[in-house]
C-alpha cells in the first residue's frame, strides 16, 4: 500500500521525525517497508512559464516550434512534441542544467536541425503524476518564471506491506492512529469515524432489500441529486495522484479518497440509471455483468450482487457496473456505504481474477461501525467539490454488526511473557490506551479492556500483550539465557545423512528438484521400484493431475527432465530427496523416503577440444551411486522390463536392498523429446544409512608392489557378469586384493565362438602388506581361484 506523509501528516505533526526513523518505527512494530520515494521537485531550474505562439516544425506530423515566456525578459523556443496545449496555457519548463527524475539532466540541443532552448513537461516527468498524454497544464494564475519546488509540495511515500489481520491500518487514519501511540503523539483529528452527522432511516423495501443477510448484513445508501460531474480541484487530484491513483471525475474521486483517509470502500451509482430500487442478493444461475473495467463477468450462485431489481449493478465489495456508473452528465447519484462478509468478497474476487482495492479492504474485514461515517465524509464533500443537495435521512437496511469483544489481560502472564522486570502496570495500561483501547476495570490480577471496533486482531490477553510488546521494542526485553548445547538424536543423524547427500550429488554437478507429491494415474507407469500393494488414491482429487499419492520420485524427475529438455536443455543431472507413499495389501498407507537420480545426456559440456562428448551410459549412473555416502560396492539383480523401463534392476549390497535402476525405454524417452538415453536409479535412504559408516577413514598407501594375472574363460550367455562379481567378492584369498573385467567377446554369427557363448577377460591383482610377493606364491594363490572359478560357474578357462 502506498501512503503518503503529507497525506498523514494531515492527522500528525511529523516534523521531529526523519524519513528513516518513521521506516525504522514502522519495521519494529511489525508493518514490512518495502520501499521509500522521494517525489516532488528539487531543482530551481524547473519553473513555470506560458506559451505564447507556436507553429508545426517542417517534415513532421507531431513537433511543434513553440515561443516561450520564461519570465527572463525575451523568449525562449522549445521544441515540443505534445498536442494538448493551446497558447496562453502555462506549462512546466525544464531549462538547461535541471535534473529531472532519474538523473535525467536538460541540456540544449536540436531537433531535426531546429534549436531547443530546455523541454517542457508533464507530470509524469518531474515524477508528480500520471502520464495525461501530454504537457502539464498548470494553473493560469501562476506567475511565469517561478520555480515550481516553491509551487508544488514535495512529498515522501512509504510502500507497505500491510499483514492480513491488520486491516486497520489500509488508510492513512488507520496509519496515524498507530504512528501515535508508537511516537506519542496526538491525532490531529478524531480517531475514528463512528460519530456521524446525518440521522438515519430504516429503507422501505423497495429502496433497499436486504436478500442476503450472511454476505451483506448492513447496507447504506444516500441520495444527491443536482451534482455537477466535473474534475477534481487540485488539492484531491494531488492526494490521489500521491499515492498512484489516477484522477476520473470528482464523485469517483472522493469515494477513492475516503477509502484512501479512512479505509471505508464506496461506490455511486447514476441514480437515473437505476430501474428501481437497491436489492442485495446472490446472483442468478446465467446473470451477467459488463464491470467499470470493461469486460463482462458471468456470475455464479454463491456470488453477492448489487441489482436495480432488474439486473446486476455492481458486484458487491469487488467492482461496479460500467451501465450505471456515474460519468460526466450524471446529476443525480446514489452513494452506497455498506458492509460485505470477507469471505465472500475473497471468494469472488479470487473465481473472477479480478481484484481492486476496494475487495483488497472488504476481503480483510473494515470495521462496519464507520460504515455510516464513511457514507457522511463523503456527502460532505461531494456537496463542497459537486454541490447538489443531499437527503436530509440516510437510508439504512439491516444492522452494523459487532465484530470485537472485550478482552480480559491476563496482568500476572502478561509480566511473564514479556520479561521486563521494570515494565510497570501503568506503563502497559497506557500503551494499550493510546492503541485506542478503553479500560474497563481490572486489579492486580486482571484487567478487562473495550476494544475499538477497527482491530479484529485483538480476540486474546495474548494479543493485548504483543501490541504491548510492539510499542515498547523488544529492544527492551532483556536476554538472560544463551543458546543451550543439545544431543544429537536419531532425527539429527537422518537429517545429517540426507544433507550429506544432496551435497554429495551437488558437488558432482546433479541439481535438486523438488516435484509434488501428487501425480496423474498415468504417470504411475513411471514408478521405479516394486510395490506391494496398489496405489494410494486420493477419494476428492482437486484435478485431473493429482489423483494419487506417489509411489515413486521418478514420474516427477521425468515431467521435470520433459520440462528441461524442451527448454533446450541438453545435460541433465536431476535428483531428488522425497517421501513416497505405498499402499499395502491390507490397505493401510506407509510412506518412506527415498533418493532418486536422472542422468542423460554427455558426460561432460561441450567444449572446443570435444564437441561430442560421449553420452552418459547406466555404467555412469552405477558409479555415481557407489560413490554415495552409505554405499562402497553394489550387486545388481535383473529384473523383468516393462513398456517403461530397459535393464531394469535391483541394486543390493549383501543382504541390503538398495533401491533399482533402469533405463527408460527409447519410446517413453522420445515422448519426453530426450534426444540420449534417460537413466534413473531410486534409493532407499533407510538402506543407505544403514550402510554409513561415519567419518571417512585413510589407510596408508602401500609399501609393497603388487602383482596382477588375467583369467579369460567362456561360458554361455544366459549367466549373467552379476555371477562372476559376485564369486569374486566371495574368495576368501588372503592376497587377492582387486578384481576388474577389462574384456568381453560375443560372436553373433557364431564363426569364432558359438552364439549362445560369450567370453570374459578378467585382472586379478595380488599383494601382501608386509613383503614382497614372489612369483611362485602369486601362481599358487591364482591356481587356487582358477581352480574355485571352474567348480562354482560353468565355465570353461582358456590357457
Amino acid at each position: 500500500m502506498q501512503v503518503s506523509l503529507n497525506w498523514l501528516s494531515t492527522h500528525l505533526d511529523l516534523s521531529s521525525f526523519s524519513t528513516p526513523q518513521l521506516s525504522d518505527l514502522l519495521t519494529f512494530a511489525g508493518i514490512e517497508v518495502e520501499g521509500i520515494e522521494e517525489k516532488g521537485v528539487s531543482s530551481d531550474k524547473v519553473i513555470v512559464a506560458q506559451i505564447q505562439s507556436f507553429e508545426p516544425l517542417p517534415n513532421s506530423d507531431k513537433l511543434s516550434i513553440c515561443q516561450v515566456d520564461d519570465g527572463s525578459g525575451s523568449l525562449r523556443q522549445i521544441v515540443c512534441g505534445a498536442k494538448n496545449f493551446k497558447a496562453g496555457d502555462k506549462v512546466p519548463l525544464a531549462l538547461p542544467g535541471a535534473v529531472l527524475p532519474g538523473g535525467f539532466q536538460i541540456s540544449e540541443g536540436k531537433l531535426r536541425g531546429v534549436v531547443s532552448n530546455g523541454m517542457m513537461c508533464s507530470a509524469k516527468e518531474l515524477g508528480i503524476g500520471e502520464d495525461t498524454g501530454g504537457l502539464w497544464i498548470l494553473d493560469g494564475g501562476l506567475p511565469v518564471g517561478k520555480p515550481l519546488n516553491q509551487i508544488v509540495e514535495s512529498d515522501t511515500l512509504f510502500d507497505l506491506e500491510i499483514t492480513p489481520n491488520r486491516s486497520d491500518l489500509l488508510s492513512h487514519l488507520g496509519l496515524a492512529r498507530e504512528l501515535a501511540a508508537l511516537t506519542g503523539l496526538s491525532l490531529k483529528s478524531e480517531r475514528d469515524h463512528r460519530k456521524t452527522t446525518s440521522t438515519a432511516r430504516a429503507a422501505k423495501a423497495d429502496e433497499v432489500a436486504l436478500e442476503d443477510t450472511e454476505g451483506c448484513p448492513y447496507y447504506t445508501a444516500r441520495v444527491i441529486k443536482g451534482v455537477k460531474v466535473g474534475p477534481s480541484p487540485e488539492w484531491l487530484k494531488t492526494r490521489l495522484e500521491s499515492i498512484g491513483l489516477r484522477p476520473i471525475n470528482n464523485i469517483v474521486d472522493i469515494t477513492n479518497y475516503v477509502m484512501m483517509e479512512m479505509g471505508q470502500s464506496l461506490h455511486c451509482f447514476d441514480l437515473d440509471k437505476l430501474q428501481g430500487g437497491i436489492a442485495v442478493r446472490r446472483a442468478k444461475e446465467g446473470e451477467k455483468i459488463l464491470a467499470l473495467d470493461g469486460q463482462e463477468y458471468s456470475l455464479l450462485v454463491e456470488d453477492l450482487v448489487i441489482t436495480d431489481g432488474q439486473r446486476p449493478v455492481a458486484i458487491a465489495g469487488v467492482m461496479g457496473g460500467e451501465e450505471t456508473g456515474v460519468v460526466e452528465g450524471s446529476t443525480n447519484i446514489l452513494l452506497e456505504a455498506a458492509y460485505f462478509a470477507p469471505s465472500t468478497v475473497r471468494r469472488t474476487a479470487r473465481r473472477l481474477n479480478l481484484h481492486s482495492d476496494s475487495s483488497y479492504r472488504f476481503e480483510r474485514g473494515i470495521d462496519p461501525q464507520q460504515v455510516h461515517g464513511g457514507s457522511d465524509l463523503a456527502t460532505k464533500l461531494i456537496l463542497e467539490i459537486a454541490g447538489g443537495t443531499a437527503e436530509a435521512e440516510i437510508r439504512v437496511a439491516g444492522e452494523a454488526p459487532t465484530l470485537v469483544n472485550d478482552v480480559v489481560l491476563d496482568e500476572v502472564r502478561a509480566h511473564k511473557l514479556l520479561g521486563i522486570s521494570e515494565l510497570k502496570t501503568e506503563e502497559a495500561h497506557d500503551i494499550l490506551s493510546k492503541l485506542g483501547l478503553i479500560k474497563k476495570s481490572g486489579d492486580a490480577a486482571a484487567s478487562t479492556w473495550s476494544i475499538p471496533s477497527y482491530r479484529l486482531d485483538l480476540l486474546r490477553s495474548v494479543d493485548l500483550v504483543e501490541e504491548i510488546a510492539r510499542v515498547i521494542g523488544l529492544d527492551r526485553v532483556p536476554a538472560k539465557f544463551t543458546a543451550a548445547f543439545a544431543q544429537g538424536d536419531g532425527t539429527d543423524k537422518i537429517y545429517d545423512h540426507a544433507m550429506q547427500l544432496r551435497q554429495a550429488l551437488a558437488n558432482r554437478g546433479f541439481n535438486e528438484a523438488q516435484t509434488l507429491r501428487l501425480i496423474a494415474t498415468g504417470q504411475t507407469n513411471d514408478a521405479l521400484g516394486n510395490p506391494t500393494g496398489g496405489l494410494a488414491a486420493l477419494k476428492n482429487p482437486l484435478s485431473e493431475d493429482h489423483t494419487t499419492l506417489r509411489p515413486s520420485i521418478v514420474p516427477g524427475l521425468l515431467a521435470s527432465a520433459a520440462l528441461n529438455v524442451r527448454q533446450g536443455a541438453d545435460r541433465l543431472r536431476l535428483f531428488e530427496i522425497g517421501r513416497v507413499f505405498l499402499k499395502m495389501p491390507n490397505g493401510m498407507v506407509r510412506e518412506e523416503e527415498r533418493l532418486a537420480i536422472l542422468l542423460s545426456g554427455p558426460v561432460a559440456p561441450s567444449t572446443w577440444h570435444a564437441r561430442e562428448p560421449k553420452a552418459a551410459d547406466i555404467f555412469d549412473l552405477r558409479g555415481l551411486v557407489e560413490s554415495l555416502p552409505g554405499v562402497s560396492s553394489v550387486e545388481i539383480k535383473p529384473l523383468k522390463d516393462n513398456g517403461t523401463f530397459l535393464l531394469h534392476s535391483e541394486l543390493k549390497a549383501g543382504n541390503r536392498v538398495l533401491g533399482w535402476i533402469a533405463q527408460v525405454h527409447p519410446a517413453r524417452a522420445r515422448a519426453l523429446d530426450a534426444r540420449t538415453p534417460v537413466y534413473v536409479v531410486e534409493l532407499l535412504l533407510s538402506a543407505l544409512r544403514q550402510g554409513s559408516a561415519g567419518p571417512a577413514k585413510f589407510t596408508d598407501l602401500p609399501r609393497f608392489p603388487s602383482i596382477t594375472r588375467d583369467v579369460a574363460f567362456e561360458l554361455s550367455t544366459d549367466v549373467s557378469n552379476a555371477k562372476v562379481t559376485a564369486f569374486f567378492g566371495s574368495v576368501k584369498e588372503p592376497l587377492l586384493i582387486s578384481t576388474a573385467l577389462f574384456d568381453v567377446f560375443a560372436d553373433p554369427s557364431g564363426t569364432k565362438l558359438p552364439k549362445d557363448r560369450k567370453s570374459l577377460a578378467w585382472t586379478l591383482t595380488y599383494r601382501a602388506s608386509d613383503k614382497t610377493l614372489e612369483t611362485a606364491e602369486v601362481d599358487a594363490a591364482h591356481s587356487r581361484i582358477v581352480a574355485a572359478l571352474e567348480k562354482a560357474l560353468p565355465v570353461v578357462v582358456r590357457r
